[in-house]
């Protein structure tokens, strides 16, 4: 009987700290949209504006979300996103935003994303998709690029190889071509999967990455595939056309475009257009960009500003109220029955 009123009353608590939060998270919504910062403009010279031109075609229904610098669809089957897309300008390039490494789990997964445990031991890396060094804009987009959800299994000598290398080659054609749209991630069609921790997490056998230059005077595009291993290789070796992309890994990029654009930007490629020399962040160059004209990303101004705060702060007690709502469902139906009925909150 005592342990039944124990019970009764943990419930109870639990609850009442259930309504604390949420009327919290509201609190925190409110803040979020009046601190919200204004949409920086995309530069001038684009061909035709397109909104969310980055983005892959996805059905309803797919797991899409959205951080500060970056889109994700996230597929739950291998726990980790299937694409990332962004726009990357050159400005981006020079935010002084420095790397934070707070790995965690992504809150706004509602099935859960993989965690730190998944990768502990495993012998792989845990692989940035959008590489932080893509998101200096400001400590709020940094901080959002160490999230779970942005993270693949990497051979070590691949992530801190060739990957690197790559990842510095595309921010070496924002800088010279000013505004590009990325997507990349790990290729999810040529499985079985070696998979690691509790949450199975598949270990990809390729990653591909596709860029997209629409502005005037020369658009193109280019894609690349590389196995997940090390490699001494230049990067050029491993690039092909989009539309290769598209047959490797199963998806529709910048499917925005007018028809006879897409086409032909898709099914062409030619290296001479292309700087594939990678990046160098130097003081030097810096100097050189902020004295030709150009200007720090305005989001930096985020940094020391309420907002990166607050959407930090509310997206830390959305997964304490996952959490929670867990044990609660526990204790109602039973951990096993829950575990049965609805495996996709494990």
């Amino acid at each position: 009987m005592a342990k039944a009123k124990k019970k009764r009353v943990r419930k109870k608590r639990r609850l009442k700290r259930l309504l604390f939060l949420l009327i919290g998270v509201l609190i925190l919504w409110v803040l979020v949209l009046v601190f919200a910062p204004a949409e920086e403009p995309p530069p001038t010279g684009v061909a035709v504006p397109i909104p969310d031109l980055e983005l892959p075609y996805y059905e309803k229904g797919a797991i899409v979300v959205s951080h500060p610098g970056y889109t994700l669809r996230y597929e739950e089957e291998h726990e980790q996103a299937s694409w990332v897309a962004y726009r990357l300008t050159q400005a981006d390039l020079y935010g002084e935003a420095n790397r934070q490494d707070n790995f965690r789990a992504d809150p706004s997964i509602p099935t859960g994303s993989a965690t730190l445990d998944d990768y502990r031991g495993s012998g792989y890396d845990r692989g940035h998709l959008i590489p932080a060094a893509d998101l200096v804009r400001s400590d709020e987009a940094m901080s959002g690029s160490f999230y779970m959800s942005n993270m693949s299994p990497q051979e070590p000598g691949f992530n801190r190889g060739i990957w690197a290398t790559l990842e510095a080659v595309v921010r070496n054609i924002a800088n010279t071509d000013r505004l590009i749209y990325v997507v990349t991630g790990p290729v999810l069609t040529d499985g079985p999967y070696e998979t690691i921790g509790k949450n199975e997490v598949s270990v990809p056998n390729h990653y591909y990455k596709v860029i997209l230059d629409y502005e005037e005077p020369t658009l193109k595009a280019i894609g690349f595939v590389l196995p997940n291993k090390d490699s001494k290789r230049d990067v050029s070796e491993f690039a092909m056309t989009v539309r290769e992309v598209e047959e490797i890994t199963g998806l529709d990029f910048f499917h925005r475009l007018p028809d006879r654009i897409e086409e032909k930007l898709e099914t062409n490629l030619d290296l001479g257009l292309w700087d594939l020399t990678p990046f160098q962040l130097t003081a030097r160059a810096k100097a050189e960009y902020l004295e030709s004209g150009g200007a720090l990303p305005t989001a930096s101004k985020e940094k020391s500003g309420p907002y990166a705060v607050i959407l930090d702060t509310l997206n830390n007690i959305l997964y304490i109220i996952r959490k929670e709502s867990i044990v609660l469902l526990e204790d109602v139906v039973g951990k096993r029955t829950l575990k049965r009925v609805a495996p996709f909150l494990y």
